[in-house]
């Protein structure tokens, strides 16, 4: 390396260990956005769940709560997006524009998509498990 200084090359590792170290954090800051979008659905799926025991049990259907799970829903769907979760992501969108609007989809559209509560707590867990063990 003919014209190569040591003073370059120091600079040179320099740059490249401080680049690693900033992919080590990038890594590390997506791995904490992905557990807290996952823990975000389970905490969304149990919220849900009270308020639908709520209308089970005064059978009464309140607008603002419905308002804020389709906001919840659609949110969790977008962050889960980012991170490049995307099954988890078209399931959340659903759940958000199904809150928005019951009459959207049909009941055998809705059967299929498998947006159970149920079902999204568990794809949430499994998936975090997988990341918290990476």
């Amino acid at each position: 390396m003919e014209g190569v200084t040591t003073g370059l090359l120091w600079d040179i590792f320099k740059h490249v260990r401080s680049w690693l170290a900033n992919l080590d954090r990038a890594g590390e800051s997506r791995k904490q956005q992905s557990i807290q979008a996952l823990r975000g659905v389970i905490t969304a799926a149990r919220e849900t769940a009270v308020y639908l025991r709520q209308i089970k049990d005064t059978g009464k259907h309140n607008h603002k709560t419905e308002a804020h799970l389709a906001v919840l829903w659609t949110e969790l769907g977008f962050a889960l997006e980012d991170l490049d979760i995307k099954k988890l992501a078209k399931r959340c969108q659903i759940k958000g524009k199904q809150w928005s609007n019951p009459e959207h989809y049909d009941t055998e559209f809705i059967h299929k998509a498998d947006i159970s509560l149920e079902r999204m707590e568990q794809l949430a867990r499994q998936i975090l498990h997988t990341v918290n063990n990476s």
